[in-house]
């Protein structure tokens, strides 16, 4: 790996720890390192950090609080 991209993962926790948990990224990022784009995105896949997973979380949030509300009237 070279050093922007060794740089880069220690100085982002998410990609540091899904780099931990998944270790054949190392293989894939010794090889190539544009492949730290490719890794950034399945990592927020992983934690559900994309947009439409936080829209999910959020319309849930919403359903519940709805729910809420009608139980109280």
């Amino acid at each position: 790996m070279d050093l922007y991209t060794i740089q880069s993962i220690k100085s982002n926790p998410l990609l540091y720890s899904y780099l931990r948990a998944n270790s054949s990224w190392y293989k894939r990022l010794n090889r190539s390192s544009n492949a730290l784009k490719e890794m950034e995105k399945e990592a927020k896949q992983y934690y559900k950090l994309t947009f439409s997973d936080c829209f999910e979380k959020f319309t849930n949030s919403m359903q519940m609080i709805s729910t809420f509300m009608d139980v109280l009237k």
